[in-house]
């Protein structure tokens, strides 16, 4: 189990911190964040002593107010953990193919991704979690390194063209530029025709760089349109199966969802209240709903209601196993691949207007001030009375007419209360632009845009948020030594990521102050507001995300840093989260006196695997994103645009169109000059001309070519005459 934080002595606690620096030579660190990683009960002060006594023996170097580095080319280092050599350094990462069959290895302790040429990657494949050795150098102008070790395979099925030769098949991948062919013995072929599509399954990978990949046949595709097997290939590629297994949909089908009278008396009956779902137009599952009641002393009851999923799905059935193993739901452009079969996510769990409903709920008293005075967790039973899209909770707050507006408005009120209250306390307030589509009858796109999120959206969201807080904060309070619980947390940005962003934000004129904690998050907000009203400013907001660390789950609590929560965990979403099952389940539990603790171990392994599911389905998420965009854009070859650079490597810039959000490359050879790009990728320089191309510069481009298999397009720079 987990160890409690614990308090050390100055020689113990320097030494910890040796190791951490050490290990990670090219992150950056905070006190805070130092004492996170190491956990222990030691004050931030002690750190901050022990660091500047390292510091004073030239094993780390300080590099602000608040920030400390692994001194990476000290001669006197007794400590070289995780290293080949005195210059060579291990990293773990992810896989990341390119059309040339090289490969760049995304991972979180280097501030740039990893080159490794198609020689060094030892039969690595696309999305592969590998160790990979980089030489330092100072010379060198990026990273370059080779695949030391595979330690975990991402693959396991791919779509396909089969082609038989005499003792075995082939089957091709539809994308042979990203995923490689896979041998399959005449026996484990299913009796599929000569360049019939196929699932394969791999059993077998390669050791070598040329070393085959071998599987089995495992469906036959018939009559599927290049648009349907591309989606499917984003879902197979990334883990996911489009349809369930026969056993899991006998389960299904056969749970039953009529209400019982002894299920009832198990549960506070707030069907009198006031209740309505707010949800997407095209949203078929609603798995939260909010209640409102006035009480007798003038204050207002808000409840939090959500979907009883684990009153139906049990611990242990092919049903629940199934559930886990996909762990999410996957919301591409076209579709959703859902976590739990319709049975569940459309009807039973599904919080449907006029229906009474099983859910599990967090109910807030709210004084005449709006600020909450008493909770209350436990299993619910509501009826809602009506289904609210976005757009129609949004023109009751806009006109404050029409059913429900009375209550919705007073409900924004408390919302804008929150909200107000979580910012002060260190919220950060990025919001990231979502493209939609248009699609025609064949689910392909005729046009793209941007949505707005409006009053309506955040009202939903801040009550979620709350529910979320207040239930984690419950957990983690209930007793000592601690009852293990499923946290959502959020570390701390990358420092050396934050340090090269400051510098490019600097460049676009806005000052990022980063010296201390609460300057960052201060930075950040002050950012979100400029870039209301600076076009080119609204560029650096992805681009500060990306120096953000990744949510995950586990039940190590170090808080939330991005909302400015202490605790935080995922209650509210339960038919298309399985992370909210399991904060279900335990808190369940322990709702009365009694503690009752699960293997921690055990539960820090689920998380851990919800975890890698969700990064797994975001991954896909975005491939249906870029795919669809490569779709629609290549109905425009040579069409101009406007758009602003959104990227540079040494081949190229990268622009993204500004109405569409395309996203192409410009390559420099397409321009006819030689470019500098240097080490922070801010600007490229022509050798010739001196001129200079930078990032977040409005340009003109033309589109020369759209490949929806590789999700790639290209375009050329439009001069002025």
């Amino acid at each position: 189990m987990s160890r409690q934080p614990r308090q050390l002595k100055a020689a113990d606690l320097e030494n910890q911190i040796e190791k951490l620096l050490s290990k990670s030579p090219t992150t950056r660190f905070t006190a805070l964040q130092i004492s996170r990683k190491i956990n222990v009960a030691n004050p931030v002060e002690a750190i901050e002593q022990a660091l500047m006594k390292l510091v004073s023996t030239n094993k780390v170097a300080k590099l602000g107010d608040d920030i400390y580095k692994w001194e990476v080319f000290s001669k006197d280092r007794s400590f070289r953990a995780n290293r080949h050599s005195d210059k060579t350094i291990l990293y773990k990462g992810t896989v990341d193919m390119t059309r040339s069959g090289a490969a760049y290895i995304i991972n979180s302790e280097s501030v740039e991704d990893i080159y490794v040429h198609s020689k060094n990657l030892k039969g690595a494949l696309h999305k592969d979690l590998v160790t990979v050795s980089v030489t330092e150098s100072r010379s060198r102008r990026r990273p370059e390194g080779q695949v030391v070790s595979i330690e975990k395979r991402a693959l396991a099925r791919v779509i396909g063209h089969v082609n038989y030769y005499a003792k075995y098949a082939i089957v091709t991948p539809e994308n042979s530029k990203i995923f490689p062919e896979v041998m399959v013995s005449l026996e484990n072929t299913m009796s599929a025709q000569d360049g019939d599509r196929v699932v394969v399954e791999i059993t077998e990978w390669g050791k070598s760089q040329n070393k085959s990949l071998w599987g089995k046949v495992i469906n036959i595709l018939q009559n599927l349109t290049d648009h349907e097997m591309n989606m499917q290939s984003i879902l197979l590629s990334n883990g996911f199966d489009p349809e369930f297994t026969p056993e899991v949909l006998e389960e299904a089908d056969a749970l039953i969802g009529i209400i019982q009278a002894e299920e009832i008396l198990k549960r506070r009956d707030c069907r009198a209240n006031t209740t309505f779902t707010i949800d997407p137009l095209t949203a078929k599952d609603f798995d939260d709903a909010l209640s409102y009641k006035v009480l007798d002393n003038g204050n207002l009851e808000i409840g939090i209601h959500i979907a009883d999923v684990t009153h139906f799905l049990k611990e242990g059935t092919a049903l629940d196993k199934e559930a886990f193993r996909r762990s999410t739901s996957v919301y591409l452009v076209d579709r959703v691949c859902p976590m739990l079969p319709e049975k569940l996510s459309n009807d039973l769990c599904s919080l449907n207007p006029n229906e009474d409903k099983y859910t599990f709920g967090a109910i807030f008293e709210f004084d005449q001030k709006n600020k909450i005075i008493s909770e209350w967790f436990g299993k619910t039973i509501i009826h809602s009375d009506r289904r609210f899209t976005y757009e129609e909770a949004q023109e009751r707050i806009e006109s404050g007419t029409g059913d429900f507006a009375a209550e919705i408005n007073v409900l924004n009120g408390v919302a804008l209360k929150l909200r107000e209250q979580r910012y002060l306390e260190g919220s950060i307030s990025f919001e990231s632009e979502e493209v939609q589509f248009v699609l025609d009858e064949n689910n392909l796109p005729i046009g793209m845009y941007t949505r707005e999120r409006k009053a309506a959206h955040m009202l939903v969201e801040d009550f979620m948020l709350l529910a979320n807080k207040k239930v984690a904060t419950f957990m983690y309070k209930k007793s000592k030594p601690e009852v293990p619980f499923v946290y959502r947390i959020h570390d701390v940005p990358n420092g050396d990521k934050l340090a090269d962003f400051a510098l490019f934000a600097a460049e676009l004129g806005f000052k990022f102050k980063m010296d201390k904690p609460e300057q960052i998050v201060t930075s950040f907000n002050r950012l979100a507001e400029a870039s209301k009203e600076n076009e080119q400013l609204k560029m650096l907001e992805p681009l500060a995300i990306r120096t953000m660390s990744k949510a995950e789950y586990s039940t190590n609590n170090i808080g939330h840093y991005g909302l400015g929560f202490e605790y935080y965990t995922h209650f509210t979403s339960p038919i298309r989260r399985y992370s909210d099952v399991l904060v279900h389940r335990t808190l369940f539990n322990n709702l009365n006196a009694a503690v009752i603790r699960e293997d921690k171990e055990v539960l820090e392994q689920k998380a851990k695997h919800v975890s890698e599911m969700e990064r797994k389905a975001n991954d896909a998420e975005r491939e249906s994103v870029k795919y669809m965009q490569t779709v629609y854009i290549s109905k425009f070859i040579g069409h101009v645009f406007d758009g602003i650079i959104s990227g540079i490597i040494e081949k190229g810039i990268f622009v993204e169109l500004t109405e569409s959000k395309v996203e192409g490359l410009v390559t420099f050879d397409s321009i006819g000059e030689m470019y500098v790009v240097p080490a922070s990728r801010l600007k490229a320089v022509s050798r010739i001309s001196g001129d200079e191309l930078k990032m977040g510069q409005k340009v003109r481009v033309r589109i020369t070519a759209a490949d929806p298999d590789t999700k790639r397009t290209d375009m050329d720079l439009v001069r002025d005459e």
